[in-house]
């Protein structure tokens, strides 16, 4: 079975992420299903802090928004939210990542178990260290396009 992975082309140059549907199979599925349909492509990365995480997957660019798809049930895991883990975004109820998420900039360990790794980036930290900082950025960075492989 090869290995798949989501490639990320961002404003700031390529980001691969290894997928970890042993993990989070519903969200690797997601993200893939999303990607292949071209939603990710153009989308910003709206809330960037230093030190902690980059967010992005929401065609608003608020935050607030997501795919037409069902949210999904919660896979939480103890896989630990370390530098490079992508994991997914979701509101106040366990039950409702759609479609944003998140990589980490460095250790987050005080989100594990509450949020759903579905991945880590095996090329390219240094491009999601370069994207633009803020919440939301003056000029945010953006997902080019997503591809999967």
């Amino acid at each position: 079975m090869s290995e798949q992975t989501l490639t990320l082309s961002l404003s700031t140059g390529d980001v691969v992420i290894r997928l970890r549907p042993d993990l989070a199979p519903q969200h690797v599925e997601r993200i893939t299903t999303l990607a292949k349909d071209g939603f990710y492509d153009d989308v910003v990365f709206h809330r960037v802090i230093p030190g902690f995480m980059a967010q992005g997957g929401d065609p608003t660019g608020t935050g607030m928004g997501g795919s037409p798809l069902p949210d999904l049930p919660a896979e939480f895991n103890a896989e630990p939210h370390v530098r490079g883990v992508c994991s997914m975004a979701r509101a106040q109820n366990p039950n409702s990542a759609n479609s944003q998420f998140f990589i980490c900039f460095e250790d987050a360990r005080f989100l594990d178990n509450q949020y759903t790794v579905w991945g880590e980036v095996i090329e390219g930290m240094e491009n999601v260290d370069a994207l633009p900082k803020g919440e939301p950025p003056r000029e945010p960075g953006k997902i080019v396009k997503a591809t999967v492989a």
